[in-house]
């Protein structure tokens, strides 16, 4: 679980809600139009500018905001390393015995094509083949929430010129102003809350993290390469760490 994900939401809300609170109760800022408007409006106007399969995978995508699971890369770095002196000292086929240290498929998956013979360039080639399709449904998702974040609050607009038309037409009747009013403005504040709270964000979080996948990857298509290739280790090293920031850096010769 992403701790600063997970805070900064419950920080969001928490405050808007303590803010509501000093003035008002919550339940003023309730209301079925306005919630159907901007929510159905949204999802309706994101089906139409993209394939049905590609929303719903944008929500399997999305759990990387929340969910983490990827080695860091100095530490990918040390066991690439470390993998290098095996193969060097007791041959290629020696990796084999290490694949159950891996929980990375795609850590895996470059081992098993090593240990299975493949020339260097050709796995190489595989593997950023693998990444870039990777980098493409990231940024997939992606775009879409930065789409749905632009769609809210233009539904949010429209929810609000529907409440104005309403309120405008019957202003002979003060009792039905209030209501009118309130779709008017509540729709713009839920069009305005779902883009810049939930789906903004969300959309630069994943961004992020498809950067630092893609160079996690990138430093393991780097290292099995230089593994098969039977580079010296310490000079892999070398050129594995210009991937990195200089803290990240750490030797394993001292």
């Amino acid at each position: 679980m992403d701790l600063a994900t997970l805070l900064g939401l419950i920080g969001c809300f928490g405050l808007l809600v303590g803010a509501i609170l000093q003035g008002s109760s919550l339940l003023i800022f309730l209301d079925l139009p306005s919630t159907l408007i901007v929510l159905g409006g949204t999802f309706g106007v994101t089906l139409v500018a993209y394939p049905f399969g590609e929303v719903f995978g944008a929500v399997g995508v999305a759990r990387k905001a929340f969910f983490v699971k990827e080695l860091p890369p100095e530490e990918t770095i040390e066991k690439l390393i470390t993998y290098a002196g095996k193969a060097r000292k007791e041959g290629i086929l020696s990796l084999q015995s290490v694949m159950n240290e891996i929980d990375d498929d795609f850590f895996l998956k470059g081992l098993q094509m090593a240990v299975d013979g493949q020339e260097p360039e050709a796995l190489k080639e595989m593997l950023e083949m693998e990444i870039e399709y990777i980098m493409e449904r990231h940024d997939k998702g992606a775009e879409i929430f930065s789409s749905i974040g632009g769609y809210a609050p233009a539904m949010g607009m429209i929810g609000t010129l529907i409440g104005l038309v309403q309120m405008l037409q019957t202003m002979n009747d003060p009792s039905s102003i209030g209501p009118a009013m309130a779709v008017a403005l509540l729709t713009t504040f839920y069009g305005a809350m779902l883009a810049n709270i939930i789906c903004l964000p969300i959309a630069a979080k994943l961004k992020l993290r498809s950067q630092s996948e893609v160079l996690v990857k990138t430093l393991i298509a780097e290292g099995m390469k230089a593994i098969l290739g039977g580079e010296n280790p310490r000079l892999m090293e070398q050129r594995l760490h210009a991937f990195v920031a200089p803290k990240l850096r750490q030797s394993n010769f001292g």
